[in-house]
């Protein structure tokens, strides 16, 4: 039995690190979407999510007291010369797909983003997964480009479809 339940959306605290956290391993050890092959351990869970609450940017769909969803955002590159530009994540659980959570996630991702005045929203795609490109091309995002075999997992080459959004 599927139960439905009301989905809100909010701002992650540190009390939803498990929660995140299983999603994230579970796309780690099943999907391309994370290119590492490492589940994430709980300290090193800690401590991105810490990283992405100092910024306020990690936000969680909660379902039936459970952690749904996520999205963060943070820099695309470690330089100040990209200090205005950001690189948004948004997961889904496996059996909440299809409920329109992605969507709702991204909503708030861009308008967190836009709020802290960021310029543009990056996107980095594993280029066959075509749901998160639709969702992101459904938000306005455009090609930017795909890179040919840059990363591998599973043993293959994966591609990569850059996707931007302008903020500002």
């Amino acid at each position: 039995m599927n139960l439905i339940y009301e989905t809100t959306i909010r701002a992650a605290d540190a009390g939803d690190m498990e929660g995140i956290r299983a999603i994230r391993n579970r796309a780690i050890e099943q999907t391309t979407a994370l290119w590492t092959e490492t589940p994430q351990s709980p300290a090193e869970a800690t401590a991105w999510l810490a990283a992405h609450l100092a910024r306020g940017s990690a936000f969680v769909a909660e379902a039936g007291g459970e952690v749904a969803g996520f999205a963060t955002y943070g820099p695309w590159r470690p330089l100040d010369g990209y200090r205005h530009t950001v690189e948004n994540s948004v997961y889904v659980r496996e059996d909440r797909h299809g409920l329109g959570i992605g969507s709702a996630l991204m909503t708030t991702v861009i308008a967190a983003a836009r709020e802290a005045g960021h310029h543009v929203m990056v996107a980095g795609i594993e280029a066959g997964n075509t749901s998160s490109i639709r969702l992101h091309e459904r938000f306005g995002f455009e090609h930017a480009g795909t890179i040919r075999e840059v990363g591998t997992k599973f043993g293959r080459w994966l591609d990569l479809t850059i996707m931007r959004l302008p903020l500002a």
